[in-house]
C-alpha cells in the first residue's frame, strides 16, 4: 500500500512537470497569444454591437417623448376647441 501511495505521487510530480514544460513552450505561447487575439476582437464585437443598442434605445426613447408630447398637445387642442363650442351656445 505504501508504494502505490508513493508510485501515485511521483506519477503526479512527473506529470505536473511535463505539463508545465508543455505549457510553457513556445507552440504553447503561440497558441495563447492567437486564443487572446481572438478574444479581443470577440470584445471589439461585442463594445460595438453594445453601442448599436444604445444608440438606438435612446432613439427610440426620444421618439416615445415626441409621440407623448404630441399627444398632450393633441389633447389640449381638442380641451380647447370642446370649451370654444360650449362658450358659442
Amino acid at each position: 500500500m505504501k508504494f502505490g501511495k508513493w508510485g501515485l505521487f511521483l506519477g503526479g510530480v512527473l506529470f505536473g512537470t511535463a505539463g508545465v514544460k508543455l505549457l510553457s513552450s513556445k507552440d504553447a505561447k503561440k497558441v495563447y497569444t492567437h486564443a487572446t487575439a481572438a478574444v479581443l476582437r470577440a470584445k471589439d464585437c461585442v463594445m460595438e454591437a453594445a453601442t448599436n443598442v444604445k444608440e438606438n434605445c435612446g432613439d427610440i426613447y426620444e421618439d416615445a417623448k415626441q409621440i407623448n408630447e404630441d399627444r398632450i398637445a393633441q389633447e389640449e387642442d381638442c380641451f380647447i376647441s370642446d370649451e370654444a363650442k360650449g362658450s358659442e351656445a
